[in-house]
């Protein structure tokens, strides 16, 4: 009989704790590798917490002095968190003593896409590997790993042993789409477009897949060369023209504008529609795919069912039975499981965000009085005015991409509209890649001139003057610009996250409001004993985010602040440059983001792009939201609903009944809640 047995966990069974360790803050060099070697073996049973050359390891059935001293931990290198009862059996997979679990799996099933739907740090990532074939799961048994043979008893009657059992018998081809990173490139530099993708067409649609991804431009560039959106699009097309069992892709859509975003969704659904497979409905009803993705719009347009993760990220992570996608999305926000009657969040994330909304979750609201969470507005400048600009580049802009209408050595231009902002407002620009966006942000930056050679100009009505006699620099005025690329000077800091913070806002750090509002809500605080140089994307992401903010300014340039933050971090960081600039500081924010959902839930007024990318953009003054999202999105058309639990924006599917009746109304965002599905 197997040693391997699905148990249930009892009722009168006391809740555990598992102890994590992590490894990038305990090296042999740390001061909390020193302080754990000073109290290692001091305790009555002496195996509490053992160091060993360059390893550590605590027990987690060690005394509770000893998991006090791990609490005291210097650089919060180990953190002890507890476990419910209910997950103390029945663990998936542990990659080894104080390291991460995950309980359960993703079941995905044949003809459908399954979506995944959780933080980061939750384990989804390494669902796909034990799910391509890649990792073997171990059952938390990391001394003894269970057999494949184990593993396919153990899941007896589920969909996953019939899964395993083909992963077994080396009857699943497995086609995985990876997250992307400098080193993914870099590897392919020197090979071209084409003959990578050619090279993997076991399908013969090379040429229908690219077209429906907007590729054929790029058919002769060479990789190493591709943009981030432009890399991003290969890499699924890669995917798709592979003849596999099972397709993954984990995160298919960062650095995509919405428009792309969409093509990839109907490319990637497009697996399951039995006229793209020459066995017709029976080859298509028999292909697995799984996708993970954080923008909530793309998710719920693309999957058909959910699975929801939870727990602790870097702990633990727990995979949520199956559900229909509408209720699956819901229940993530809401932080309760309904099926399984379990609250993992204390708070529910909603997308009503208003600019009366002054939001404060329950551990930061704690500390403030009734007086700091209804905060002055300060600085007032009323309603400035911006001269229409136009700038011609030989190539797209800086951080623009290319676009299949610009040919080597033709111009770009961008014309911006006359416009005006106003205090305690957030206007988004909203526009395909390669058509203008980062450009007007430099424009607006005073970082490059108009084509008349001046610098970006603005002029206040206050007093009645003209824009073009009151010309003073849109920068004098005090401009916090958060560039598409986080700044690359501050990647190539030296020193720790608190030593840059100091650098760059010390003025702001002493601050009690900022450092609760901001810095605490965006979860800088741990990440402060870190090397600036080894943060990923999504932890400089929000370290940049919080350098902006902090730096005094009227107004506030903010490129593409969802890269790289899972749909959760979104949210939070949505609200929290909300709060910052508009209900607490009363300035204006220009936002340029691709992530429809955090877009709707931060702009006031929008500016849209109309033209053609890569050869001639106008940006039109900025417009209500009404007007602007409609505008932008009959361009693309498409429409959206929001949903009424959450207020959170919602594709409709192609050529629905609600698709059909808000385009012959001309309503491409419906603004008010819809009905149930």
């Amino acid at each position: 009989m197997s040693k391997f047995v699905r148990k249930k966990a009892t009722g009168d069974e006391v809740e555990k704790r598992i102890v994590i360790i992590d490894p990038d803050k305990c090296k042999p060099n740390s001061a909390a590798y020193a302080y754990l070697k000073r109290h290692a073996k001091t305790c009555s049973k002496g195996h509490c917490i053992q160091v060993e050359k360059k390893t550590v390891v605590i027990s987690e059935l060690a005394c509770a002095t000893c998991v006090n001293r791990a609490k005291q931990c210097p650089g919060e290198a180990v953190s002890v968190v507890k476990l419910p009862a209910n997950l103390e059996t029945d663990t998936t997979h542990r990659y080894g003593p104080n390291s991460f679990k995950i309980h359960g799996l993703p079941h995905p099933r044949p003809g459908c896409v399954l979506g995944l739907l959780g933080t980061n740090g939750i384990g989804k990532s390494t669902a796909l590997k034990i799910l391509s074939g890649t990792l073997k799961p171990n059952l938390g048994n990391f001394l003894s790993p269970a057999e494949w043979q184990e593993i396919v008893t153990y899941y007896r009657g589920s969909d996953l042993q019939n899964y395993f059992t083909r992963v077994l018998e080396n009857q699943l081809k497995v086609a995985v789409k990876p997250q992307l990173d400098a080193a993914f490139q870099r590897r392919l530099r020197g090979k071209k477009v084409k003959d990578m993708i050619k090279h993997r067409d076991e399908r013969n649609k090379m040429d229908e897949i690219c077209a429906s991804l907007d590729l054929m431009h790029l058919m002769e560039r060479d990789v190493g060369k591709l943009s981030g959106g432009e890399l991003q699009r290969f890499v699924v097309a890669c995917t798709l023209v592979k003849d596999a069992d099972v397709y993954m892709f984990d995160e298919a859509t960062s650095f995509l504008d919405v428009k792309q975003r969409l093509q990839v969704t109907e490319a990637i659904r497009a697996l399951c529609e039995k006229n793209m497979w020459e066995g017709g409905e029976q080859a298509a009803m028999s292909k697995y795919v799984v996708v993970v993705e954080h923008d909530l719009a793309i998710l719920d347009y693309m999957s058909d069912f959910v699975q929801c993760l939870y727990g602790s990220p870097g702990a633990y992570g727990v995979v949520t039975k199956r559900s229909n996608v509408r209720n699956g999305i819901n229940q993530f926000l809401a932080g309760y499981i309904e099926q399984e009657n379990m609250r993992f969040r204390n708070h529910a994330l909603t997308f009503k965000v208003a600019a009366t909304d002054f939001f404060v979750n329950d551990e930061v609201g704690g500390e403030l009085e009734e007086g700091q969470q209804q905060a002055a507005v300060v600085g007032k400048m009323g309603t400035i005015r911006y001269p229409a600009m136009s700038k011609t580049y030989s190539t797209v802009g800086k951080g623009e991409e290319a676009k299949p209408d610009s040919k080597p050595g033709s111009s770009f231009t961008l014309n911006i509209e006359a416009g005006d902002f106003r205090d305690g407002e957030v206007i988004a620009l909203m526009g395909e890649n390669g058509c203008g966006k980062t450009t007007f942000m430099e424009l607006l930056a005073g970082n490059t001139k108009d084509q008349r050679g001046k610098e970006s100009t603005i002029g206040s009505n206050a007093d009645g003057a003209d824009a073009d006699t009151a010309n003073p620099s849109l920068a004098s005025l005090g401009v916090s610009y958060k560039t598409q690329n986080n700044n690359p000077k501050h990647r190539r800091f030296e020193g720790t996250v608190r030593d840059l913070l100091e650098e760059t806002i010390n003025s702001s750090l002493s601050d009690r409001l900022f450092r609760l509002l901001v810095v605490r809500a965006l979860q800088v605080e741990e990440l402060e004993d870190l090397k600036v140089s080894s943060l990923s994307g999504g932890e400089m992401q929000r370290l940049a985010i919080t350098i902006c903010l902090g730096t005094p300014a009227s107004v506030y340039l903010i490129d593409e602040p969802s890269a790289g933050l899972d749909c959760e971090q979104r949210v939070i960081a949505a609200k929290v440059m909300k709060r910052w600039i508009v209900n607490h500081m009363g300035k204006t924010c220009f936002l340029v983001e691709h992530d429809f959902v955090m877009a709707t839930a931060m702009a006031d007024r929008v500016i849209v792009y109309e033209g053609i990318p890569g050869v001639e953009c106008t940006a039109t003054a900025p417009r209500n939201v009404n007007e602007g999202f409609n505008n932008f999105l009959k361009r693309l058309d498409v429409t959206f609903r929001r949903d009424p639990i959450n207020f959170r924006p919602r594709i409709n599917k192609k050529n629905s009944r609600k698709d059909q009746e808000q385009k012959a109304a001309g309503c491409y965002f419906l603004f008010d809640d819809d009905g149930e599905d």
